[in-house]
């Protein structure tokens, strides 16, 4: 048997995977919510890193498609690691105790599911656009640089839709409270976690999702408020 058959088929080797997507995935939310919160900036900033990003060319879209293998990886070993658990469990206990089974990991697969639409909404929204074709027409003219992409223009008009914004709201949200399991999770899996430090890895958690929510909703609603608008 090989090693990456023995990985999808032990339990142990389904939680380094789980672990390894995670961290992957965990780098690029934080990566992603870092560029977009330039649109506070300069619309020059962050039409100049749009720029950076599709100037990759082919490489740009294999990233997109391992990033995105591993979002299909990770959230299919959560099911299955939900259905061992609920199959070596085949009774229901009379009285379910949740000391340790907290909410967010027991909703673990399911909003994953709803991250995993929301990505796909996502995508065919800012990146194929899908439905709005004009924005590949609108660029921008770079101060010591080429025209390009107006992406600052085209997340100020995403945004301006308020079902749009409600639903990547809900989405982050939810991502938020995926992390906040997830985090702890990932670390335990890599032999991270212990007694003494448990209590700080927690706390880490908590801060980081709420802050990654709370920065995260903060740009549809500047949107939505008029404090980000279209330039000229």
């Amino acid at each position: 048997m090989n090693l990456l058959g023995s990985l999808f088929q032990s339990s142990i080797g389904k939680k380094l995977l789980m672990a390894f997507t995670g961290l992957v995935l965990f780098g690029f939310v934080t990566g992603h919510l870092i560029g977009n919160l330039q649109i506070f900036l300069p619309p020059e900033k962050i039409n100049a890193y749009g720029h950076m990003l599709e100037s990759l060319g082919a490489v740009l879209w294999l990233i997109r498609l391992f990033l995105f293998a591993c979002l299909v990886i990770h959230l299919w070993l959560a099911i299955q690691l939900t259905l061992e658990n609920r199959a070596a469990r085949p009774v229901a206990y009379g009285v379910e105790h949740t000391n340790r089974a907290t909410l967010a990991s027991r909703l673990m697969a399911r909003s994953g599911l709803v991250v995993l639409a929301f990505l796909l909404f996502h995508l065919a929204q800012f990146t194929v656009r899908i439905g709005h074709p004009e924005w590949s027409e609108h660029t921008y003219q770079l101060a010591n640089g080429p025209a390009v992409r107006d992406v600052y223009n085209m997340v100020v008009h995403g945004f301006s839709s308020v079902s749009v914004s409600v639903f990547y709201i809900i989405a982050v949200g939810l991502l938020s409270y995926h992390l906040s399991h997830g985090v702890v999770s990932l670390l335990q899996s890599l032999g991270l976690k212990n007694e003494r430090w448990t209590r700080g890895l927690e706390g880490f958690a908590v801060a980081y999702c709420w802050g990654y929510f709370l920065l995260n909703a903060a740009i549809p609603l500047a949107v939505l408020g008029g404090f980000v608008q279209l330039h000229s």
